[in-house]
């Protein structure tokens, strides 16, 4: 109910954008869906690997496997605020807003794969 209330509010501002554009926006955002199952999928795989095998610092892997489910949380909200911030910008005609949102993710990414590297040795 409120995602068609939100939808509803963006539909009527301003002016409805080239269609193009606006596909190229929802393709985007299912490009950062994907990002966000592809970090759950690997917070699922890495939970079935420590109970298959519970061994040496694999112990401490419960927080890959937290660290991983909530990068895909926020991923997913992400994912949605930017469509909605884009939309929003063409529906209006202004500039798109800067995302440092990519940045961020390389950050998270590198974190992981250290942790995942120190987990493993």
């Amino acid at each position: 109910m409120a995602a068609q209330a939100t939808g509803g509010r963006l539909m009527k501002m301003g002016k409805d954008p080239d269609y193009r554009f606006s596909l190229a926006n929802e393709r985007t955002f299912l490009a950062w869906i994907r990002t966000a199952l592809a970090f759950l999928a690997s917070a699922v795989g890495v939970d079935l690997l420590l109970r298959e095998h519970p061994v040496g610092a694999m112990r401490h892997g419960q927080w890959l496997v937290i660290t991983l489910a909530l990068v895909a949380i926020l991923t997913g909200g992400w994912a949605f605020l930017r469509w909605y911030q884009n939309e929003k910008a063409m529906r209006l005609e202004a500039p798109f807003r800067y995302s440092h949102s990519l940045s961020l993710l390389t950050c998270v990414m590198f974190g992981l794969g250290a942790l995942v590297i120190a987990l493993v040795l």
